[in-house]
């Protein structure tokens, strides 16, 4: 069965900011087994390609910010939890010195085109 085609009063990309990850996610999926069914037709299957395209970014965008917010989390020498303010967070984080050689080694390995 394919997912519901959005309304003129409901645009999809409204409609889609408004999901949850999870909601989102269970309507990508969904939206793949009909898909990979092969039952539809031509301009539905469209249709659904298109929203599935519009979910999956939703569902990026929402992984991307849960990732900062994690990110965000420090620990201090105590034990103590708290969130990075709004400068340290936009900062990149100082790698350990392995980290910055691997880094430069990859770097170096790499064909520019």
């Amino acid at each position: 069965m394919p997912p519901p085609r959005p309304t003129a009063a409901a645009p999809a990309d409204l409609a889609i900011a408004a999901l949850s990850f999870e909601d989102a996610l269970g309507e990508l999926e969904r939206i793949v087994k009909g898909l990979e069914g092969g039952q539809q037709k031509l301009e539905d299957a469209i249709a659904c390609y298109e929203r599935g395209t519009l979910l999956r970014q939703h569902c990026e965008a929402k992984l991307k910010e849960a990732e900062a917010r994690v990110q965000a989390i420090v620990t201090a020498a105590d034990g103590s939890v708290s969130l990075r303010n709004s400068l340290e967070s936009e900062a990149e984080p100082a790698a350990p010195a392995a980290g910055r050689a691997r880094k430069a080694a990859s770097a170096e390995d790499e064909i520019p085109f």
